[in-house]
């Protein structure tokens, strides 16, 4: 099936906007690096990359006759609030998992920021403490069973909606967006930069790049950043759903393995703690763009992306797509770090 022939619920407004960050690039010296706002783009609750990966399963969710939407993150999991802004948006109920993913002392953690706003969607939150791991989890499975046990009918969305079969669409759909907006704006981004933790965005970006390549496209480079601290996971993840959405689109061939790059560096020692590099580029994007970015995920990608600007591994003649997928609530739990 072509991308196109996915039925799709759509939560965005739209294209997201993509736009220079002049200052950042002038302040780094090397490739011209723009944005992609994932974190603009959705009337729901604040947004981001998860809105996209839920328009594919909405429809699902609908066939399905399910009353209760059962999902899993951490403590400020910025996909479990798009789960609870989706289950209000449909009139369902949410049954949310928060998890002690991350060891941090902030004695406000777990009442504000993202898992604040989905207490106020009214979902059901339920704190457990157990720590980050990117796969699928024992509390998880059981509150799904909880539901049934009560009579009801859940639909079932692991962390991140990465391991839906259906998780790695929307960003599939991403890429052609983008060659869309390259059109339009007559540039060619040949390096994207993303952050990837479950890495269903970073590898609906390589499905969907690999198409739009085999259709007689440019090649380019999708860098994820990690930002789990757990490498080989998050790689061997990234590949197992890249190579799943492929085929799901219909891409005819096998993906190569230089096709799929997960660089470490960037993550710490620990999931969602943030390091030195992370405060740098969080402190710079906002002074020299008033672009935002939180402490989890964007600000790992984003010092990523600095380091390979200046250190040339990304080219000085290169145009960057930093690929900003929200989650700036999180922030609230952080401010001790400010």
């Amino acid at each position: 099936m072509a991308i196109t022939d996915f039925p799709r619920y759509e939560l965005t407004f739209g294209p997201s906007p993509v736009h220079p960050l002049d200052r950042l690039t002038a302040h780094l010296g090397g490739a011209q690096i723009w944005a992609k706002r994932e974190d603009v783009n959705s009337g729901l609750a604040f947004g981001g990359n998860k809105t996209r990966k839920l328009e594919y399963i909405v429809p699902d969710i609908l066939a399905s006759g399910a009353d209760t939407l059962v999902s899993i993150g951490g403590y400020q999991s910025n996909h479990t609030r798009q789960v609870a802004a989706v289950a209000a948006r449909l009139g369902l109920k949410a049954r949310l998992v928060q998890e002690r993913w991350v060891d941090w002392d902030d004695p406000v953690n777990d009442r504000v920021g993202n898992i604040l706003l989905s207490r106020l969607m009214g979902a059901d939150v339920r704190l457990d403490d157990a720590g980050f791991d990117i796969g699928i989890r024992s509390s998880w499975e059981e509150a799904i069973a909880e539901v049934e046990a009560e009579g009801g009918t859940p639909y079932p969305i692991p962390a991140g909606a990465s391991e839906h079969p259906l998780g790695g669409l929307g960003f599939a759909n991403w890429a052609y967006e983008v060659a869309a907006q390259e059109r339009e704006l007559d540039v060619f981004f040949d390096t994207i930069v993303v952050c990837t933790v479950t890495g269903s965005t970073h590898a609906g970006m390589i499905a969907g790049f690999a198409a739009l390549e085999e259709a007689g496209g440019r090649p380019r480079r999708v860098i994820g950043i990690d930002a789990s601290a757990t490498l080989e996971k998050t790689r061997a993840q990234v590949e197992r759903i890249a190579r799943h959405t492929a085929e799901l689109i219909g891409l005819g061939r096998e993906l190569r393995a230089e096709e799929i790059t997960v660089l470490p560096g960037w993550a710490g020692e620990e999931y969602g703690i943030p390091v030195e590099s992370t405060v740098d580029a969080i402190r710079t994007t906002a002074q020299l763009e008033g672009v935002i970015l939180d402490p989890v995920y964007e600000g790992k990608s984003m010092a990523g992306l600095m380091d390979l600007v200046r250190e040339s591994e990304i080219p000085a003649d290169s145009t960057v797509l930093y690929a900003h997928l929200g989650g700036q609530p999180a922030l609230n739990a952080y401010s001790q770090v400010f």
